[in-house]
This record gives structure tokens, C-alpha cells and sequence, in this order.
């Protein structure tokens, strides 16, 4: 397994990280422990999950299957998109985070978590407020590191610039939509982060499955899969998307690999790149991916992508979670 730096931090995670959304929804729980247990059998050690994943299920099904393993993984989770009904059912305010940290640690059972996430930008909360209250969970032992989601390239530079100017601890990383089907990120984001020396967490790797080639326009929506068992999935079936998806399966048959593992490693060799999480309802899908680890891209066939997934490099991001 490669290990890299996530950021600049000493903080060392799996270049393929296990993303948990899937934990207790479309993957039941004996087959969500099954996923964790091959993941850190094959080294992998960045298991993600978020407090809202599956209405809290993802966090208590990997806290019962990380008994007496759970110094073999770095775990991160999240908080702020809306847990609940109410005045404090969202948000990154002291008081939310405060509340929120202590389910997931119950729930997760353990006493820290190795990478605490603000779920998304709170334009309702000061920003002080949210960092100064990471700053002082770091102090208690009971987050390791802060991490950023779903910022803007100027939402993430004034929390550094705060952080900075305060004293607080820094964010090491941001996860964001970045796949050959969403490269917006490419033109503020990553920059920022290369200067900033923030590690990038791509969510949506496969574009949810469309750079896998499941999906041709032609033959509808297959059994099982995502858009199957996710309805509110299908608005991501644009004609380009599946366009795209349909062109990267045609170069992953001349390069000699599967699509999955030729977008993942595009992903991978993209610079601020720290981690790649990817989602899994089969261990045998987890299994698949980590090929893309051993798959070297030639500059000439990463150029080759580039052009074809130019155009995903501008308009609207492939997905992004945002308060209202």
C-alpha cells in the first residue's frame, strides 16, 4: 500500500481511502464489516464516514467493526450538513459541533476521532466561532486533526488566514467533487491548496459510478446499481456524463484495464491529491480498485484524458453540498 502525507501535516494516510456512505443503506451491515475488514487487510488505513451517512448508521456499524482494531485506522468523520430538526440541528456553531463530536465519538466508540470535518461552509456561524471550537477539541484529545468539505477556494483561504492570524490550529485538508467528470476544482481549489499546503480528498472519484461504465444510455439503469437503489441519483445522468463515461471505457480497453481503475488513477496522479476515497457495497469492488494503485499512468496518456474531459473543467460542479 502507498501511504502519503495528508497535506503537509506528519498525518499519513492510504492513497486509497474507504469512503462509508453506502454503510447501512445500500450495503447491510455484515457486508459493511466484511468492506472494512478487507480494506484494512489490504492496508488500507483512511476510513471516512460523516454523522448524517445512512441517519447515523455508517458511524455505529464501523465503531462495531473496528473493535480492537482501532488503532489500524485513521478515522475521520464529519458534522454540519442538517442531523435534525431544530435551531441547532445544523451548522458549524460551537454548539452543534460541541454536541455532534460526542454522538459520533459514542457512536463510533472511541475516545478521539484522527480527523474531525466541517461538513460544509456555515455562511451562519462566525468563522472564528467554528475554529476556535476545533481548536480547542484538538486541545482535549479528542480530535487529532481538522479538515475542511464543500469549501470555495476563498471560503478555505479565509479560514487559513484566520487560523493563521488566531493562532488555531490549521485545516491539513478539503474533500470536494474531483473526477475526469468534475475538474472545476482544478481552477481555484487545487492551486490554492498547493500553495497552502492543503490535502485534497476527492469525493465522487467515479463520478457515482458513471466512470465505470455501467451506464451507456442504452441498456437503462442496471440492476443494483446506484441509480437503482438511489432514485434521487438519476440527476446525474446527463447526456455528457454519460458520454464521457461511455469515451473513458473505450481508452480503458486500449490502455488494457477497466474504467474504474484507469479514472482512479488519473485521480491519483493529479498534484495535491492525498487520498482518494472510494465506496464499496462488495468487498470484491474494493478489491477491483486498489488495481488502480499499481496502474502507472505515461504523461501521454494522462494528456490523452485531459483533452477528452477538458470541458468538465468548467460550469457547474458534478455535486456539492451547501446550507441554505
Amino acid at each position: 500500500m502507498e501511504y502519503r502525507r495528508l497535506g503537509n501535516s506528519g498525518l499519513r494516510v492510504s492513497a486509497l481511502g474507504l469512503g462509508t456512505n453506502a454503510f447501512g443503506k445500500r450495503a447491510d451491515e455484515a457486508a459493511s464489516t466484511r468492506i472494512i475488514h478487507a480494506a484494512l487487510d489490504q492496508g488500507i488505513n483512511f476510513v471516512d464516514t460523516a454523522n448524517i451517512y445512512a441517519g447515523t448508521e455508517s458511524e455505529r456499524i464501523i465503531g462495531q467493526a473496528l473493535r480492537g482494531r482501532r488503532e489500524n485506522a485513521v478515522l475521520a468523520t464529519k458534522a454540519g450538513l442538517p442531523r435534525h430538526e431544530g435551531p441547532h440541528g445544523r451548522g458549524s456553531s460551537r454548539y452543534h459541533l460541541q454536541q455532534e463530536l460526542e454522538h459520533s465519538l459514542r457512536r463510533l466508540q472511541t475516545d478521539y476521532v484522527d480527523l474531525y470535518q466541517i461538513h460544509t461552509f456555515d455562511p451562519h456561524t462566525p468563522l472564528d466561532e467554528t475554529l476556535r471550537t476545533l481548536d480547542d477539541m484538538v486541545t482535549s484529545g479528542k480530535v487529532r486533526y481538522i479538515g475542511a468539505s464543500n469549501y470555495a477556494a476563498w471560503e478555505l483561504m479565509k479560514a487559513l488566514g484566520t487560523s493563521d492570524l488566531k493562532g488555531y490550529v490549521r485545516y491539513i485538508s478539503t474533500q470536494t467533487s474531483y473526477s475526469l467528470a468534475d475538474r472545476t476544482t482544478e481552477l481555484e481549489l487545487v492551486p490554492m491548496c498547493l500553495d497552502q499546503g492543503v490535502g485534497i480528498i476527492p469525493y465522487f472519484p467515479l463520478a457515482g459510478g458513471i466512470l465505470t461504465g455501467k451506464y451507456t444510455g442504452e441498456a437503462g439503469i442496471p440492476s443494483g446499481s446506484r441509480a437503482d437503489t438511489d432514485p434521487s441519483f438519476n440527476r446525474f445522468l446527463l447526456e455528457r456524463n454519460i458520454n464521457l463515461g461511455v469515451q473513458v471505457s473505450q481508452k480503458a480497453a486500449e490502455f488494457g484495464c477497466s474504467p474504474s481503475v484507469l479514472s482512479l488513477a488519473w485521480l491519483l496522479a493529479q498534484p495535491a491529491v492525498s487520498t482518494v476515497i472510494v465506496g464499496a457495497t462488495r468487498p470484491e469492488q474494493l478489491e477491483h480498485n486498489l488495481a488502480s494503485l499499481d496502474m502507472k499512468l505515461t504523461n501521454d496518456m494522462i494528456a490523452e484524458l485531459d483533452q477528452l474531459s477538458s470541458s468538465f473543467r468548467h460550469g457547474e460542479p458534478f455535486a456539492t453540498y451547501r446550507l441554505d
